[in-house]
């Protein structure tokens, strides 16, 4: 799988360069760039070409939709990573307050309730188990 990964990779990043020099090639254009021009172009093509044959073994991978999000408003798409990693972590912090709260909650009620209510509270945790 990661040799299907890298030979996409390669092959994008050999497009990527394919279409800077036809940006050159065209930004500055001379009559007797025509042929390179040509050849960029076929090159491109090929390149595309190759791309399409390499999706077979890449259909597996799935890339959360927001990755591209963050592509299109130029940012690197590593931080969507990066990103998640601490939203779960703000949430996890968040969650653990809920339950520790919860934790202090449940002991003060049984505090109060075995103030107020001795005897029930006493049949509750017999029923229960936890004497």
């Amino acid at each position: 799988m990661a040799s299907s990964l890298e030979n996409l990779e390669t092959q994008l990043e050999m497009f990527i360069e394919n279409v800077r020099q036809i940006h050159i090639i065209v930004s500055d254009f001379q009559p007797q760039s025509q042929s390179v021009l040509n050849q960029k172009l076929q090159s491109l093509v090929h390149g595309l070409q190759e791309v399409d044959k390499l999706k077979s073994q890449v259909q597996d991978v799935h890339v959360p939709l927001e990755v591209f999000d963050y592509i299109d408003q130029g940012r690197n798409p590593q931080l969507y990573t990066k990103d998640c990693i601490e939203k779960a972590l703000a949430k996890n912090e968040q969650v653990k307050g809920k339950i520790d709260a919860y934790r202090k909650f449940k002991a003060n009620m049984l505090l109060e309730l075995s103030r107020t209510f001795p005897n029930e509270l006493s049949k509750y945790r017999a029923l229960r188990g936890d004497e």
